[in-house]
């Protein structure tokens, strides 16, 4: 059964800009800028600490949390488990981004305890979702995919059944995983591919609706959703890279009803396990 979910993206981007969601970022040196920027154009205000010692205090007062490992070292690994765990026992969402997952010792055996605290949500590309699945298996090239998001839709089932994690997968099309149900994403751009960072601010998106608190599955997808749809506009009005990233957070911040309604392009299917 397919069904359509615009009018659930429009209510959720509604009530993000309402509500304003305070996110804290324990991100990486390469785009903590872009997300920071990215979540300000949505509606959302950001908050970029990775000291371990603040985190009890910031996890008090925020509505969710973002981990990526994209620039991982021994210290920031001890403060993302340290924030996860907090976040738990404070009943917060938090979203792990597995940047790289597979290609280290080190960044492997943190994402085993990442993994092991269960992220409400884990976004990455298909290899890197292949990776948490199965490290010894999984191919890479760096922090880009060596495969299509079609081939990690097994893997993400595997991951949620196992940490019960909401996973979406990055790619030409876009797929968002739970239990039951799978949702299809067909916007984006090739161009997007060319700068840095945009799975990362989905994952930033995504952390922002997730400090709802309503529905972790569908404000997942609103997050992949919104950040591939703008990046698609994004890309129509610019010459390369460099415009592109300028216009996205354009489209980001004038992001609408209307444009939802025109040119989102999203299902939602029922599965049987």
């Amino acid at each position: 059964m397919i069904i359509l979910m615009e009018n659930n993206i429009i209510q959720q981007l509604a009530h993000l800009r309402t509500k304003g969601p305070l996110v804290q970022n324990i991100s990486n040196f390469v785009v903590m800028n872009n997300t920071a920027n990215a979540l300000l154009a949505i509606g959302a205000s950001p908050i970029m600490s990775h000291a371990k010692e603040e985190m009890p205090e910031m996890l008090q007062i925020v509505n969710s949390l973002v981990i990526n490992i994209g620039t991982l070292d021994v210290e920031w690994a001890k403060a993302m488990i340290f924030a996860a765990d907090c976040a738990n026992e404070l009943h917060k969402p938090w979203v792990l981004d597995p940047v790289g997952a597979g290609i280290s010792k080190l960044r492997n055996e943190t994402l085993k305890q990442l993994l092991e605290l269960r992220p409400t949500v884990i976004r990455g590309n298909a290899s890197e979702i292949m990776a948490l699945h199965s490290f010894e298996k999984a191919t890479v090239k760096g922090v880009d995919s060596t495969e299509s998001s079609s081939t990690a839709i097994d893997a993400a089932k595997s991951l949620n059944k196992t940490f019960g994690s909401i996973v979406c997968i990055s790619g030409e099309i876009d797929y968002i995983v739970s239990d039951k149900e799978i949702i299809e994403v067909n916007n984006g751009s090739p161009l997007m591919t060319k700068v840095t960072g945009l799975g990362c601010s989905s994952t930033a998106l995504i952390g922002a609706f997730l400090g709802l608190g309503l529905n972790p599955f569908e404000e997942a997808a609103a997050g992949v959703a919104i950040l591939s749809l703008a990046g698609e506009l994004a890309a129509l009005e610019s010459n390369g890279p460099g415009s592109l990233q300028m216009n996205l957070y354009d489209q980001l911040y004038q992001m609408d009803t209307a444009t939802l309604e025109d040119k989102l392009k999203i299902k939602r299917y029922a599965y049987s396990s």
